[in-house]
């Protein structure tokens, strides 16, 4: 589902409720997986929008995995035009079952390039129509905004990660942002000293930053 393309205005990862920082690679394996279908689990509410459903799903599905895992980007397809457009595909991919209209399917992409820089990253891809959106799974350590004024100056990025890394007051997330075409974003937002699908936040804007460079993925 992904093709390169020329470089997108990506914005830098920002969120705006905490200071957010990479964290220290750990080499562990990556997982695979071919498709999810988003007829909700238990931990996925129905009454929640199509967009809120993906990123859930999407962010039940990495905690399956556990923690310490690659960034992860997945394309978004309607369910339903993938079935009547493509039967053989969404038979192959187990979307054999009526949905609801606007019902999105996740799909996981290569794996994104080892030590790539994620805004650079995402300024290469262009999507096909039949895309209607995509979604990014990353892990980040974050401190609190009261925390920012103790960052020593002139650490490069490995000395900075280490820092924050072994500060007394981190806490590590991981966040799933979700956007259409159209610019509708959500995200699901993940403590790893909370890791239960009751403690997962929800909303559009806790994490504009990336919700930007996701959306510029789709700038003509």
């Amino acid at each position: 589902m992904l093709e390169s393309g020329g470089p997108a205005n990506a914005g830098p990862h920002l969120c705006n409720l905490l200071m957010l920082y990479s964290v220290p690679g750990s080499g562990a394996e990556r997982g695979r997986i071919v498709t999810m279908s988003n007829t909700a689990s238990s931990g996925t509410p129905m009454a929640a929008g199509p967009l809120t459903r993906a990123a859930l799903e999407i962010d039940e599905y990495v905690a399956g995995l556990g923690w310490d895992q690659p960034a992860r980007l997945f394309a978004l397809v309607d369910t339903g035009r993938l079935r009547s457009q493509e039967p053989g595909l969404a038979e192959r991919l187990g979307l054999t079952e009526d949905v609801p209209d606007g019902t999105l399917t996740p799909i996981e992409q290569e794996e994104i390039p080892a030590g790539s820089p994620l805004d650079e990253f995402l300024g290469t891809i262009a999507w096909p129509d039949s895309v209607v959106g995509c979604a990014l799974s990353v892990e980040r350590l974050m401190l609190p905004p009261s925390a920012e004024a103790s960052v020593p100056d002139g650490l490069d990025e490995k000395r900075l990660a280490k820092w924050v890394a072994e500060h007394p007051e981190r806490q590590e997330v991981r966040m799933t942002v979700a956007v259409l075409r159209g610019g509708k974003r959500d995200s699901a937002l993940r403590l790893r000293e909370k890791d239960s699908a009751n403690d997962v936040l929800t909303g559009s804007d806790l994490v504009p930053g990336l919700a930007d460079a996701l959306t510029a993925t789709f700038a003509e």
